[in-house]
């Protein structure tokens, strides 16, 4: 049977409007609206406008993840925008050391193999404890400059002019995400930035020497200058926490 004559034009405007989208590489996969909402925006735009967002969160929770000579380091963080921060810092067979700062008062709390690893003083009488860190103590100093987002931030920076748009995914969060990578002398840096609400950044991976923020001596966890690549996931964005000042 022979279709009318305006069926036999649709299908041919069809035809041509495919064959046009997949010449000029625009089919669903490729369409701008798969970055959206930022189609309009440069790459470096959007990393500046997510380093924006994070900055002003009013709190966030941070997962580091690094390394050092006494094994893999692992920081769970929870800080606000006044200074607010508690940490729980893993270092491998260097132990576990839990930090509360509050009211501008740091206090820590390590096991026995932590406080060995970090001072002299005999780990039995301060295990479990909470103390005063001292100003010797390398652990507590590197666990105290995790609670500050810009440690981090800070380090990514001046590498947004690098930038290039990737695919979209939705990161161990599940909110769907953009994918920025870019490169530096250090090698390469990759950030995933919320494309639902606020333009969060919700991971960020630093390459080796990648940011200022890593463990002690300049030569671990990433820090400028040092070996080991950062891995930070940040979640909980503007979500009240309380940080109770512990009994000594």
């Amino acid at each position: 049977m022979r279709l009318p004559a305006r069926a036999s034009a649709a299908a041919l405007s069809a035809a041509t409007a495919l064959a046009l989208a997949t010449a000029c590489g625009m089919l669903p996969d490729d369409a701008p609206d798969a970055t959206a909402p930022y189609t309009r925006l440069t790459a470096p735009e959007v990393v500046n406008k997510a380093l924006a967002a994070t900055r002003a969160a009013k709190s966030v929770r941070m997962t580091v993840e690094a390394a050092s000579p006494e094994g893999p380091v692992e920081a769970f963080v929870a800080t606000d925008i006044r200074g607010e921060c508690t940490v729980t810092l893993s270092m491998g067979a260097a132990g576990t050391m839990e930090l509360v700062r509050t009211g501008g008062t740091v206090r820590t709390r390590s096991d026995a193999a932590m406080l060995r690893s970090a001072s002299t003083a005999p780990a039995e009488n301060l295990a479990g404890h909470w103390v005063s860190p001292t100003a010797a103590d390398r652990h507590a100093e590197l666990a105290e400059r995790y609670c500050d987002r810009e440690t981090f931030l800070g380090s990514l920076a001046p590498k947004t002019g690098t930038a290039r748009k990737g695919p979209t995914a939705a990161p161990g969060s599940g909110t769907p995400a953009l994918t920025v990578t870019g490169g530096s002398r250090d090698g390469k840096w990759t950030a995933d930035i919320a494309t639902e609400g606020r333009p969060f950044l919700l991971k960020l991976r630093l390459p080796r020497g990648g940011t200022k923020g890593g463990t002690e001596g300049g030569t671990e966890g990433g820090t400028e200058g040092g070996t080991a690549p950062v891995t930070v996931e940040f979640s909980e964005f503007d979500k009240p926490f309380t940080a109770s000042r512990p009994k000594t």
